[in-house]
């Protein structure tokens, strides 16, 4: 059984991992060099945490004991664990430095999970030590709340870390998902006709982004595909199409879209900063 877990990235999905293994009992390190960061996502997690006693989710007691499990850290000396997941910008190279630079302080035994939405695990386990230890491990956002994890499998991944993931996450009270590497996983793989063929409809003139959210609730969608774009991040979802549209080959059906990469560009991100298709 996992003892410790850090967790590299403060960020939405980093501090939201982070917020999940506390509240499985799991003694949890949140690591980030940005000190700002770092104090928003502890008072994030603390207003969660504080939310979940008001609605008498957990007790005081447990509150106390989650929080016992948390340690906020900018020391990357200090990021000594048994699994070590990271959430940071989704660029090859910074991810294969940090876990490169972990192994370094860490035991053999180490897992390094990569939380990336759609990057190959087989292309980053090329350059990174000891690539047998290293696999996918996918949560959704927010972590807190959404059970399923995509376990992935790449090339160089031994069983044993697969097997030790999946019983890391029915620890953390998830739902794992064992799959091959491969572009955009399951989810997002699924997902990216729901993005495209919306923006598709509001490129044509043939409704709006408010239109095209309530057309999809009405008919049984927790969240319209802009809503939702929203809430992950423009830059992340962006990055994921573009991802998935160049490993598939770019097919045209899976072309990025061009209002997308202007919201990007323009920063409207979405709920983060707080505009994207609606203002928050």
């Amino acid at each position: 059984m996992v003892q410790t877990i850090c967790v590299c990235g403060a960020g939405t999905m980093g501090s939201g991992i982070a917020q999940a293994s506390a509240q499985s009992g799991i003694y949890t390190l949140l690591f980030d060099l940005n000190t700002e960061v770092l104090q928003k996502a502890e008072a994030s997690i603390n207003n969660n945490l504080e939310s979940l006693v008001q609605k008498q989710k957990i007790t005081e007691e447990q509150r106390r004991s989650i929080s016992g499990n948390l340690q906020f850290i900018n020391d990357i000396n200090g990021c000594i664990a048994d699994v070590i997941i990271e959430a940071i910008v989704e660029k090859p190279e910074a991810k294969i430095a940090l876990f490169n630079q972990l192994a370094e302080i860490n035991h053999g035994d180490t897992i390094f999970a990569s939380n990336t939405s759609s990057l190959s695990i087989s292309l980053l386990q090329k350059s990174i030590n000891k690539p047998q230890r290293v696999a996918g491990l996918h949560f959704f956002n927010p972590a807190t709340i959404m059970k399923l994890v995509e376990v992935v499998h790449g090339e160089q991944t031994k069983e044993e870390v697969i097997e030790q993931l999946v019983a890391l996450t029915k620890q953390m009270n998830k739902v794992p998902v064992i799959c091959k590497d491969s572009p955009g996983f399951i989810v997002n793989r699924v997902a990216r006709p729901y993005y495209i063929e919306a923006f598709r409809l509001v490129e044509e003139g043939v409704a709006d982004f408010a239109t095209v959210d309530a057309l999809m609730e009405a008919s049984g969608f927790k969240m319209g595909p802009f809503k939702l774009m929203d809430l992950i991040g423009n830059d992340i979802n962006y990055a994921v199409s573009c991802s998935v549209y160049e490993q598939l080959g770019q097919p045209e059906r899976l072309k990025p879209s061009s209002i997308q990469k202007e919201k990007v560009e323009s920063n409207k991100l979405g709920r983060k900063t707080g505009e994207g298709y609606y203002k928050y």
